[in-house]
């Protein structure tokens, strides 16, 4: 293949737009789901995404933005689920569970009930290549506030995840910072839900983190490395989109799928390989002492 036809797909304005909007959510999705990691809420994540159906589409019967509508429903899942955890005998991802699924149904039935010009599918995967300035603008104001709200407060957020009693201990209120934290997801889903829809915006809240999680065990790395991934991802998953002519979306979660796998095998303290070797060396020691 000849340089001019692998430097092809730069040439298109929509093509460039794309890659930079798909690296700015990406960021504020591995950002947040380095979170999200350590607090053993990549479920809620799930939940969350899948909730914001029946949102939008009241958001549409009344005439408001479908951003609002998701934002709200997001909120209302999450409150949802914890409330019903803290008032029965249902452990927490099951009780996700049950919500996500409700709701993503129940917003299936209203959608097919409704006459609308909203097709499903741009809802379901996206169009990131076909996104329009208005829902540009959405996408960057929404992924911008995110990603100020949890910078400014990564080290409060980051006891709380840790101990929420020391938080609380220190003059934090970790209720406050557990309702932030949610409405943040909800904030970011609203943010990605335009560019990679409700199914894909899963993995991006959750692979970055798993990543980064491998490969290092400091936070400071985690959210640089999980943030180079998201980057590296959305640029090569588009760029590999326009050849295969593939859903975008779709090529940039298979890239950070494709980064997990390298990582779960090849991470210096967590890998596959460095474990092995690690079960070697401590036979090794042991054959020696006998």
């Amino acid at each position: 293949m000849s340089l001019e036809k692998l430097l092809e797909p730069l040439q298109y304005d929509f093509m460039r737009q794309a890659m930079l909007v798909a690296a700015m959510i990406g960021t504020v999705c591995a950002i947040l789901s380095c979170y999200l990691v350590l607090k053993g809420w990549s479920l809620m994540g799930d939940a969350v995404s899948h909730a914001v159906l029946p949102g939008i589409v009241l958001a549409y019967i009344a005439g408001l933005p479908l951003s609002l509508g998701a934002f709200a429903a997001g909120l209302v899942c999450a409150s949802s689920t914890g409330w019903i955890k803290n008032n029965s005998r249902i452990k927490e991802d099951t009780v996700m569970g049950v919500v996500f699924t409700g709701l993503f149904a129940l917003g299936l039935v209203m959608f097919t009930k409704v006459e609308t010009d909203v097709h499903l599918n741009h809802i379901l995967f996206g169009s990131l290549l076909g996104i329009e300035r208005s829902q540009l603008i959405q996408a960057v104001v929404a992924a911008g506030v995110t990603l100020a709200l949890v910078l400014a407060l990564r080290k409060d957020l980051l006891l709380y995840l840790f101990d929420a009693h020391q938080a609380q201990a220190v003059g934090l209120n970790p209720t406050f910072l557990h309702y932030l934290l949610l409405a943040l997801l909800s904030a970011t889903i609203v943010a990605a839900l335009q560019a990679v829809g409700i199914i894909l915006t899963v993995a991006m809240l959750i692979a970055p983190g798993c990543i980064a999680f491998l490969v290092s065990d400091r936070f400071d790395r985690m959210l640089w490395i999980a943030s180079g991934c998201a980057v590296f991802s959305s640029v090569v998953g588009t760029y590999a989109s326009f050849f295969l002519n593939g859903a975008t979306g779709a090529c940039i979660v298979l890239t950070q799928a494709l980064l997990f796998v390298l990582a779960m095998i090849f991470a210096p303290k967590n890998g596959l390989l460095a474990r092995r070797r690690a079960v070697l060396r401590t036979r090794m020691e042991l054959a020696e002492k006998e």
